[in-house]
């Protein structure tokens, strides 16, 4: 039974981390609220239909619906394109981890469905919140003290030994379709996401003790 807590922990804390990370690139609209207040048509002199069609266009590629890359009416570079199949990857790999853990987790509750899993007298769920919370909270904490060091250190780590995710406005003018604070914007929205996460399984441990 332990190793079938252990199991169901590890899959709902995937399940989170996953859906969290997948949530602003699935609800496309969270980007199109941003685009006014930032002045982003205007900056870059397109309409908000051109913009949403570029960055539709993007998200498609990167999330695997389409198999060439374009961003509308904007032009770009060899090396732009080239790190937006990085993001790509990654973006199907998250989708990827979502659908599988789901799916596996689903499956595991139904055949212990009148079977109650606990791990030291606490329900999956809960060491799941605590390992996530944890983890979240000082990496949260890292990021709230320097978010641009924190945003090139995220780049390195995910595209090690490239620059190419360094944009030259001038060829790759989709750099200004998406600015930092967007980024930043997208961070919260996955860190609070985890947290009311954490905090919901760790009343409902609280409710079943």
């Amino acid at each position: 039974m332990k190793i079938k807590a252990v199991i169901r922990a590890v899959l709902i804390a995937l399940v989170i981390l996953s859906g969290a990370i997948a949530l602003p690139i699935l609800f496309r609209p969270f980007y199109w609220w941003h685009m006014e207040p930032f002045g982003i048509p205007e900056y870059m002199g397109l309409t908000v239909e051109q913009i949403k069609q570029a960055y539709g266009e993007m998200l498609d590629y990167c999330m695997g619906l389409s198999n060439t890359f374009s961003v509308g009416v904007l032009s770009f570079s060899e090396s732009g394109a080239a790190h937006f199949a990085d993001v790509r990857n990654l973006f199907i790999l998250d989708l990827t981890v979502l659908i599988v853990a789901g799916i596996a987790l689903g499956i595991l509750c139904y055949v212990n469905r009148k079977k109650p899993v606990r791990l030291a007298g606490h329900i999956p769920g809960f060491w799941s919140a605590i390992g996530l919370g944890t983890g979240f909270l000082v990496v949260g904490g890292l990021v709230a003290i320097d978010f641009e060091k924190a945003f090139t250190v995220f780049h390195k780590i995910f595209f090690p030994g490239k620059d190419n995710w360094v944009f030259d406005g001038y060829e790759d003018p989709v750099i200004y379709m998406l600015p930092a604070e967007f980024f930043r914007n997208c961070g919260i929205l996955i860190f609070a996401v985890i947290l009311l996460s954490c905090i919901g399984l760790l009343l409902y441990d609280r409710k079943k003790a």
